[in-house]
């Protein structure tokens, strides 16, 4: 017989960008989903991959799901103080998560600076295959981890590139190269390049 404060339960929740999923474990998030084709999906991939069954969000899930809608609707969020269980995650992608999880709103890292941060850049592609994986996107915010100079790349999300851009434009993220010193004078006035 399970114990039920081990059991896994899960829940939509209303955002700016269609319906997401949360599943829980007691007061610790152990999934999110991003809205996929249709509710149904959502709750049908959520289901797969906990094994989880519907049920109420206890207050901590509740203040993790406003955190996260805050966040969607352009709020400028930590989402940091929401408590996660990476239970069954290996560690060099535990250590992937901790570290995109220090990213602020906003703000955006390429796969190599996080590799580097990690003790080497030669992994950035294995860091790029763990946040294929990321359990918890939103808490765990993969769509700021972007390619050299500004380049979008993979996002297992539903519409995929498409709907990392317009997380990073809710966030209003910069994308590409920061703007000059001198891109704002006329042209003549320019320093020459």
């Amino acid at each position: 017989m399970h114990d039920a404060r081990t059991m896994v339960r899960y829940a939509l929740f209303p955002t700016p960008l269609g319906d997401c999923g949360i599943a829980w474990r007691n007061d610790r998030v152990v999934a999110t989903r991003l809205q996929d084709k249709s509710p149904a999906d959502t709750i049908h991939r959520l289901a797969a991959r906990t094994g989880g069954t519907r049920g109420e969000p206890p207050i901590a899930i509740r203040r993790a799901i406003a955190s996260m809608t805050a966040l969607l609707a352009g709020e400028r969020t930590d989402l940091t103080h929401i408590l996660c269980d990476f239970g069954g995650i290996d560690g060099f992608a535990a250590q992937v998560y901790s570290a995109t999880r220090a990213i602020p709103a906003g703000e955006t890292a390429t796969y190599g600076a996080i590799a580097s941060q990690l003790g080497d850049k030669r992994l950035a592609r294995n860091v790029g295959q763990a946040l294929g994986q990321n359990p918890l996107p939103i808490i765990v915010p993969c769509h700021r981890v972007i390619g050299v100079g500004g380049r979008l790349t993979g996002f297992s999300a539903a519409g995929g590139v498409a709907t990392k851009l317009k997380m990073l434009e809710v966030e209003g993220a910069q994308l590409g190269s920061a703007p000059r010193l001198f891109d704002d004078l006329p042209l003549a006035a320019k320093a020459p390049r």
